[in-house]
């Protein structure tokens, strides 16, 4: 029901977005047009089947929501630009439909977060949630049990777990025998099942699932161990699924990243050299005897060395490329100290980008003598390096930036650049980016 709420609500907005520029059309030329209003009506529709989750789906971040609207976007111009293509209907000037799609997209996207906020208040609250049963408790099944806890805006409410083991943890609802009587009595809505799925109990679970129209998920008993995210596809009729899955792995988004890369690296290197770039190598030269630039081979995309380029902002020392810098460290200049807090030491990185070693958000590149630690030290330590690294990343905006004192912190570190790299869009970027930026302004704690 709220489904078809959330889509009807898409529809009325459409049509009052359209009476505005109807009613404002005396600025644009006489535009009254019921062909147009109709096929924008006509042509929302093949995108809101194209994209369901966005009304459906009880759990979607607000970057994977951009996404969608993007894509939303594009379906609803393209089928548009056929209809009016096809019957030859060309009388309405395109700074009408440009007027349209930029005041109906605006709102859409506020209307999609907003509905998503209000919805997730209600459940909340306890309305319009799904009655859901766990079958089998195991560290899967906890696992699962503790995510639907973690928000009760995903508005579902465990009524049972079943299991034919006692277990010390938590009583059981009841053995699986009595799974058919509860579902009835309680009116379940989904079934969770975490069995393995070789055994026989869990045919027979699907078959009191179909029996009672209730939706059947089974989680598989891998996720318990493989905490990542997974993508389905097959072998023929073989459903396979694949681990780490990684969106820079298709040409078209290592292309779009790309280009972003060239653009946004040549626009910052062109605001550098006409305001602070003369500064920063006089202060540096005067600073103290070396080079502008401190250069290290530091460990890249597929575990390929390269040469990092940096600002300098230490003395000429023998410890450069083996000795991570400290808060308080003896080596930092007075200039190297403000350029590390306000991280333009690493603007001479962009040239890095230009050269294709880089990407401007990624993860960041360490020192050859760090990987040749680490790597032994941390299980995930060199899945980070199958795509590019950059100079910012989403463990450097989450605070794991700096001086790595113990273990557990570069163990973060690794966690949120394969998050990165398991979940990256154009969007993720540019909320990096962003972030990076404002904290460089603000100041951090772990910048020195």
């Amino acid at each position: 029901m709220v489904n078809i709420l959330t889509t009807i609500a898409d529809f009325i907005l459409l049509n009052l977005v359209y009476l505005i520029v109807v009613n404002t059309a005396q600025n644009l030329g006489d535009f009254n047009d019921k062909v147009i209003w109709l096929l924008l009506n006509i042509s929302y529709c093949p995108a809101i089947f194209m994209f369901p989750d966005v009304h459906k789906k009880r759990i979607l971040f607000a970057d994977k929501l951009m996404i969608i609207l993007v894509q939303t976007f594009a379906v609803h111009c393209l089928v548009m630009l056929t209809f009016t293509s096809i019957i030859s209907y060309d009388d309405v000037p395109m700074r009408i439909y440009a007027y349209f799609y930029l005041i109906f997209y605006v709102c859409l996207a506020v209307w999609w977060i907003t509905s998503r906020r209000i919805i997730k208040l209600f459940r909340r609250r306890g309305r319009n949630f799904k009655r859901i049963i766990i079958i089998g408790w195991n560290g899967t099944a906890k696992m699962l049990y503790d995510e639907i806890l973690s928000d009760p805006g995903y508005g579902y409410k465990i009524l049972g777990i079943f299991d034919n083991e006692e277990h010390s943890d938590r009583a059981m609802t009841g053995n699986l025998q009595q799974i058919e009587d509860f579902v009835v009595e309680k009116n379940i809505d989904e079934i969770y099942c975490a069995q393995p799925s070789e055994e026989e109990h869990v045919g027979e679970i699907i078959k009191i699932a179909d029996r009672h129209d209730v939706q059947f998920f089974y989680v598989p008993l891998i996720s318990g161990f493989m905490t990542t995210s997974f993508s389905l596809t097959s072998m023929g009729n073989l459903p396979i699924m694949v681990y780490r899955p990684n969106p820079l792995q298709f040409w078209l988004y290592r292309l779009i990243k790309r280009i972003f890369d060239i653009c946004f690296s040549l626009v910052v290197i062109a605001l550098v050299s006409v305001t602070v770039l003369i500064p920063i190598i006089v202060a540096i030269k005067l600073s103290s005897r070396g080079p502008v630039l401190f250069k290290q081979r530091r460990t890249g995309y597929r575990g390929r060395e390269f040469t990092c380029l940096k600002f300098r902002t230490m003395k000429v020392n023998n410890q450069a490329d083996t000795v991570q810098a400290t808060k308080d460290d003896p080596r930092k200049t007075r200039v190297g100290d403000f350029l590390r807090r306000t991280s333009m030491d690493e603007l001479p990185q962009f040239l890095n980008v230009l050269w294709g070693d880089m990407s401007v958000v990624g993860p960041r590149p360490h020192m050859v003598s760090q990987t040749n630690e680490y790597k032994k030290l941390i299980d995930k330590y060199m899945v980070r390096h199958i795509i590019k690294p950059g100079i910012t990343g989403l463990a450097q905006v989450s605070g794991y930036r700096g001086q790595t004192e113990e273990l557990w912190q570069m163990q973060k570190r690794v966690e949120y650049d394969v998050m990165y790299i398991e979940n990256w869009s154009l969007w993720l970027d540019i909320k990096i980016i962003i972030r990076t930026v404002v904290n460089a302004i603000i100041g951090e704690k772990n910048a020195f």
